[in-house]
């Protein structure tokens, strides 16, 4: 079977017991605002998330939904997708195990600005936002880290629809794979395989163009051999060309 339809994309199934203490407390050590706390506070802030497991495809949450969980990947991929009024899909962001999504800092009338569905099965950890602000009054150092993540998070809303409406459409998705690349990529016999499933209406929904276009483009990169691809899944083989193409002028 030839590369085009193969998936050289690792996807174990996943079973309750993979959601283990341990590894629970791996991926809750890797979000920014937990990272200066000690195990032992840790694993007190562990017990009050709660872990559910999902299937591929799955929505966790939609786009308007009340906004009263914060939630953490520990195992698997999720996507977030943010849908216009014309009904339009934008895909903001991908996460892995260690990512957080949902509004920290979110109030008791705020809603979700988006929809959030597995790309892979998954387990996440929820916490109530009550109990989070609990978390953060009991240790200013997670109080501090979430205000800066906050502002930073909205520097990169600011950059990401500059860059929508500045850049041509080549360097969005080059800029696109280089930053997935440095996220997901691991080492492979086909290049720097970004680790998840990444179909071509994926890419054109981060870079707020058409499937075709960015099939176009994505051809012309395989030929220039700058990147080997097959169904759902992109491996980089020229990562510095990419990087110098997302930044010439």
């Amino acid at each position: 079977m030839s590369d085009k339809r193969e998936t050289p994309l690792s996807s174990p199934p996943l079973e309750g017991h993979h959601c283990t203490v341990d590894l629970r407390l791996e991926k809750l050590g890797l979000v920014p605002f937990f990272q200066q706390l000690a195990e032992e506070q840790l694993r007190e802030v562990n017990k009050k998330f709660t872990a559910s497991h999902y299937s591929k495809g799955e929505t966790i949450y939609r786009q308007g939904d009340s906004s009263t969980m914060l939630r953490v990947v520990v195992a698997g991929n999720v996507k977030l997708v943010s849908h216009t009024l014309e009904g339009e899909g934008v895909l903001l962001d991908m996460l892995q195990p260690g990512d957080f999504f949902g509004n920290p800092t979110a109030g008791s009338q705020d809603v979700y600005n988006e929809t959030a569905e597995t790309q892979t099965p998954a387990c996440i950890l929820s916490i109530r936002l009550s109990d989070f602000r609990e978390v953060m009054n009991r240790y200013s150092s997670v109080a501090m880290v979430v205000l800066d993540i906050t502002t930073d998070r909205l520097n990169e809303s600011r950059q990401r629809i500059q860059h929508l409406s500045t850049l041509p459409v080549t360097k969005r998705i080059a800029h696109i794979l280089v930053t997935l690349a440095h996220k997901f990529g691991e080492e492979d016999r086909r290049g720097l395989l970004i680790q998840l499933p990444l179909s071509r209406k994926d890419l054109a929904d981060m870079a707020g163009t058409s499937a075709e276009t960015t099939s176009r483009v994505m051809s012309q990169f395989q030929e220039d051999d700058l990147i080997t691809s097959g169904r759902q899944w992109v491996a980089i083989k020229d990562k510095p060309e990419l990087l110098r193409i997302s930044a010439e002028s």
